[in-house]
């Protein structure tokens, strides 16, 4: 007797989620846009070329991987760039191209907590 009263209030409680009186645990969980980082980054680095020397004058790529809006920056002649002012909660596509040569896209997450991004870009 006592298992079908058990099963009786399981089913009342499936019946209440379901319905949406009661909210489940899903709804009660921290939104995953909450979870992720607010605020602006820069990202940073230098492209390279084979040898490993700097590359001047490459055109640098940084794409909104949602919007696919493009900015993009030609680097120095130390081969270091610098995009400033990029929104953390969103997710980025970073590459270089000059001459012909393009390097492999980096992405930038939007789960990544750091508020400067470095990294190398190798042309091949």
């Amino acid at each position: 007797m006592k298992l079908k009263r058990v099963s009786v209030v399981t089913a009342a409680a499936v019946a209440l989620l379901v319905s949406g009186m009661v909210p489940s645990v899903g709804r009660l969980a921290i939104p995953a846009a909450q979870a992720q980082n607010f605020g602006q980054r820069v990202i940073i680095g230098s492209v390279i070329n084979d040898e490993s020397a700097h590359v001047a004058g490459a055109t640098l790529f940084l794409r909104n991987a949602k919007t696919k809006s493009i900015r993009s920056y030609t680097s120095d002649k130390d081969g270091r760039f610098r995009f400033a002012q990029v929104n953390m909660a969103e997710d980025f596509e970073l590459w270089a191209e000059k001459d012909g040569k393009k390097s492999p896209i980096k992405n930038v997450s939007s789960w990544d907590t750091r508020k400067e991004f470095e990294c190398e870009l190798k042309l091949k």
